[in-house]
């Protein structure tokens, strides 16, 4: 944990302060600011030394375990718990609140519902770490009631977090025409290209599918646990250099004043304290996208041996990764600490059949409230991690813009 004196210190070392404390309601209805992306606290990063061989435990499977379970890790909706889920959407409706002040005491569920999700948060963040939910009537309810209900769950499991630098708590994967191949500008959630394995800024992500694709965007999930394990057996050089303090992260513009472009950061961490648990931290696309940087000297470029271990961990997690397809209904949950996920790339239908479309939610867990301990500024706070800018207020578009 951060001592208390840093979390009012500028970020990054120059500007002003950008601060995510005492935040106006009048621009954050539920009081709460997204803190937005960190680098690590240096002296909390521990050496590859003090590192696991091997790590056990529910967190560290195989896709054996799962890929012919499927009850092991599918919950279809009751009819009950849809009802439940209805009446509470309704009623939220009804009240007029806007849907960016969804909280869990306006969404109130009955016990047996509201006890589900308890154990499912515990799943997520401290059991294998994912769940896919099935049977949601979306086409039933259509896109504002299936908001509605899709975050009033979000509640039940974290603090939904700002996804980009528009503010959006409940963002849309859709392809809405932008250049894959610009990396250091376009989000690769926006396109239709191939996503490489990665964690997301949130400590759980929920992908709502709404429409699927004519071919492709089926999506891939892997244990970094049981990864590292591999990395550790197969390439321990490479599983200490995704320790290091050596990667650069892009933000693509998505900055507060005072902020530098980029993160210096590591992939692989330990938690702070006894017995910290092995946290990751990843996305190809925001380490290969720092060109413009590195080219004039201001970062260093990524070396050999650094793209050798980057080929190395994609593909490690693709040998090891589970399969899964998401149909019109589904919900997927699943823990950015712990969990790798993917997408293949895809094709949609024609017009004027619909785009494949997915709601996200990124959803914080502190660690006073049970989240793991991790080696940021931010780390107690409600709503850690995600995408702030500046104090652009938070955002519930129901379709992609």
């Amino acid at each position: 944990m951060a001592p208390s004196a840093l979390l009012q210190t500028p970020l990054e070392g120059h500007g002003p302060a950008f601060t995510y404390h005492d935040p106006s309601p009048k621009i954050f209805p539920d009081g709460i600011k997204t803190s937005g992306q960190h680098a690590p606290i240096s002296s909390l990063i521990k050496p590859y030394s003090a590192f696991p061989k091997e790590i056990t435990g529910q967190t560290a499977w195989q896709a054996e375990d799962y890929k012919n379970n499927p009850e092991r890790w599918t919950h279809p909706f009751s009819q009950d718990e849809i009802a439940e889920i209805s009446q509470a959407a309704d009623d939220f409706i009804a009240s007029a609140t806007p849907l960016t002040g969804i909280t869990k005491e306006k969404f109130p569920l009955p016990s047996k519902t509201g006890k589900l999700l308890h154990s499912l948060r515990t799943e997520l963040l401290d059991g294998k770490g994912f769940i896919l939910f099935k049977g949601f009537p979306v086409q039933e309810w259509g896109l504002h009631k299936s908001a509605v209900a899709y975050m009033g769950l979000g509640t039940y499991l974290g603090y939904f977090v700002s996804q980009n630098s528009r503010g959006h708590v409940l963002g849309h994967v859709k392809d809405v025409g932008e250049d894959s191949t610009q990396i250091d500008k376009v989000r690769i959630y926006r396109t239709n290209a191939r996503q490489y394995f990665h964690a997301d800024d949130s400590d759980i992500v929920g992908l709502l599918c709404i429409a699927r694709a004519l071919e492709g965007g089926e999506s891939d999930l892997v244990s970094s646990h049981s990864v590292w394990n591999a990395l550790q057996k197969e390439n321990p050089d490479v599983a200490e250099l995704l320790t290091q303090q050596i990667w650069y992260f892009d933000r693509k513009g998505e900055t507060s004043v005072g902020q530098e472009e980029w993160i210096k950061t590591s992939i692989f961490y330990l938690e702070p304290g006894e017995n910290g648990r092995v946290y990751s931290k990843w996305d190809p696309y925001f380490v290969r996208s720092l060109t413009r940087f590195s080219d004039k000297g201001l970062i260093p470029a990524l070396s050999p041996e650094q793209e050798r271990a980057i080929q190395i961990l994609e593909d490690t997690c693709v040998r090891l990764s589970l399969h899964m397809v998401l149909e019109i209904g589904d919900i997927q949950f699943l823990s950015n600490n712990h969990i790798f996920h993917a997408r293949t790339a895809y094709k949609d239908y024609p017009p004027p059949q619909p785009r494949r479309h997915l709601m996200r939610l990124w959803l914080a867990v502190p660690e006073t409230e049970g989240g793991w301990k991790l080696p940021f500024e931010d780390s107690s706070h409600k709503k850690r991690g995600g995408i702030q800018v500046n104090d652009n207020p938070p955002v519930a578009p129901l379709d992609a813009e």
